[in-house]
């Protein structure tokens, strides 16, 4: 049997990339909090940051002791460590769909910022270990969901999120310092996506930081741009204590307010667990054959830890193994990211990143990673089904827009209903749109797999989508008619919705996706005979 030889030159390359990757993420969990709902970015330094890191360090630790048993078991010397990290699109989706409007609901309740902040993490670590132990259930059970669900439908809704999301909303700031943004992600698509390498083969994500840093500060130096205001001071981060209030488990109180948020988390964990799925299987054409239902587990109980320990973001098996692989790496890789990472947050000097590295440097690696999921989306989905993947995209595209209209009527002190006196049609075009992202990960999915089956010409598995989706719209899963997309029975909801809502009720939404199953089912009970007479 040969040694295993679990550190080589590759892995300077591939710790690089893969702890770039989470530090991005973390810059992008603060200044997401910071930019879109002035939240204090100390405390999610000094409550958020610590646990989310733990995720990371449990995760990549335990796939660093993965990749030892594998080499024992198969007497190779040549096995590199599965990659985990922070999962980038939950990363926009907790900001924006739970964290932000909780933040901002508990604001509006009379609290406080910095009791909205602290309930809003609670909030957080709450949804967090409800999708580790989601993901945990699931492990054993990997087959059945690839089975029950077709690809179109489990990537589309990820490929909205990577296109609409992941890579709009960096390109924004980016735009903002355009020569340091368009310098950087031009090094990001020339050495990540075009695939040429840089001078001493230095890894792309580094690079772009480098290029895009260095012209930074030489600006700010000239004068040409204005230094940007460090919303921290990095030493008053340093040493964190406080997420260690997580393990007093008040938040648990938050579980019961935390199952609204369920139809953004659930999905979100779905995604990983498919992605889980999908990174062994990619591994394995690699040479590198583990267990995926491990792989799962592991990245479920990394999430629960994390969870208990106050993170807000969950973790999940990064796709890149192969190009991992080819790098030369093998375990040292994780294990460098797990310590570095899980040291950064724990001990507090990941604040010092966030204070130093200019966003318009870094967040070019998050475009990087919408493109690569959109393009791995449609590269994994049967050409046929094309059609679904664009059309889960809608539903991501109202959610873009909410969370600017959102914004604007907080700025300008209005609501729909003021708006509705003054303009009924604009009030109802935007009512529809926020109706339309209520939900929209679960209407994504449901849409592009009713789509995929109808191409399939599976017309009563078509009807079954549409039939859980007329479930879903009656409880406020999807669709929900009110600000905050409550889950609410719908007996319970105000009698008569304002008049440019009125006809979009939980009834008539329910109503219309049960009569699309009806007529679905009429025709498939038409059309399948006539088939049968003329196959015989």
């Amino acid at each position: 049997m040969k040694r295993y030889i679990w550190a080589a030159p590759g892995d300077v390359n591939a710790f690089f990339g893969l702890m770039l990757d989470n530090i991005a993420d973390l810059v992008l969990l603060v200044g997401l909090l910071k930019g879109a709902y002035d939240f204090d970015a100390t405390f999610a330094l000094r409550y958020m940051v610590p646990g989310t890191a733990v995720g990371v360090l449990v995760g990549d630790l335990l796939f660093t002791w993965q990749a030892f048993r594998l080499a024992r078991r198969t007497g190779r010397s040549d096995i590199t460590a599965m990659p985990l990290g922070l999962d980038t699109p939950s990363t926009f989706g907790l900001v924006f769909f739970v964290l932000g409007p909780a933040f901002l609901a508990a604001k509006q309740s009379g609290l406080d910022p910095e009791a909205a902040a602290r309930h809003a993490w609670h909030i957080g670590m709450a949804t967090i270990v409800t999708s580790g132990v989601f993901k945990l259930a699931c492990a054993a059970g990997t087959g059945w969901i690839r089975r029950i669900l077709p690809r179109a439908g489990l990537l589309g809704s990820l490929a909205a999120i990577a296109l609409v999301l992941i890579s709009f909303l960096p390109l924004l700031e980016l735009l903002h310092v355009p020569v340091v943004g368009f310098l950087s992600l031009a090094v990001i698509l020339t050495t990540l996506v075009a695939r040429l390498k840089l001078p001493g083969r230095i890894p792309g994500a580094l690079g772009a930081l480098l290029v895009g840093g260095i012209v930074y500060y030489c600006m700010r130096a000239a004068g040409a741009i204005a230094p940007e205001a460090s919303p921290i001071n990095p030493a008053d981060a340093l040493l964190p204590t406080e997420w260690l209030e997580a393990f007093r488990f008040e938040w648990v109180q938050s579980f019961g307010e935390s199952l609204r948020y369920l139809p953004v988390v659930i999905p979100f964990a779905l995604a990983t667990i498919v992605g889980g799925i999908d990174c062994t299987e990619s591994a394995a054409a690699a040479g590198d054959e583990y267990h995926t239902p491990t792989i799962i587990a592991i990245e479920g109980f990394a999430t629960v830890v994390a969870g208990l320990c106050g993170a807000v973001l969950q973790t999940t098996p990064y796709i890149g193994h192969p190009a991992y692989k080819a790098m030369g790496g093998r375990a040292a890789y994780t294990l460098a990211t797990a310590l570095f990472v899980g040291s950064a947050g724990l001990l507090g000097y990941f604040a010092y990143f966030y204070a130093v590295i200019p966003k318009a440097a870094i967040f070019p690696i998050m475009i990087f990673i919408g493109l690569e999921i959109t393009a791995q989306s449609f590269l994994a989905t049967p050409r046929k089904h094309y059609p679904a993947v664009v059309l889960a995209c809608i539903p991501a595209m109202a959610s873009l827009l909410i969370i600017f209209v959102d914004q604007l009527l907080a700025t300008l002190g209005t609501t729909l209903e003021q708006l509705a006196g003054r303009n009924l049609l604009l009030a109802q075009n935007l009512q529809t749109i926020r109706m339309l992202s209520s939900g929209f990960i679960v209407t994504s999915l449901l849409w592009a797999s009713a789509l995929a089956s109808l191409i399939d010409r599976r017309l009563k598995r078509a009807a079954c989508y549409f039939a859980v989706a007329a479930v879903c719209a009656f409880f406020g899963i999807i669709h929900s008619p009110l600000p905050g997309s409550p889950l609410a029975l719908p007996w319970r909801l105000p009698a008569e919705l304002p008049a440019f809502a009125s006809g979009q009720s939980p009834y008539y939404m329910a109503g219309s996706y049960a009569a699309v199953a009806l007529l679905w089912l009429a025709w498939d009970a038409i059309a399948r005979p006539k088939e049968e007479s003329e196959c015989s």
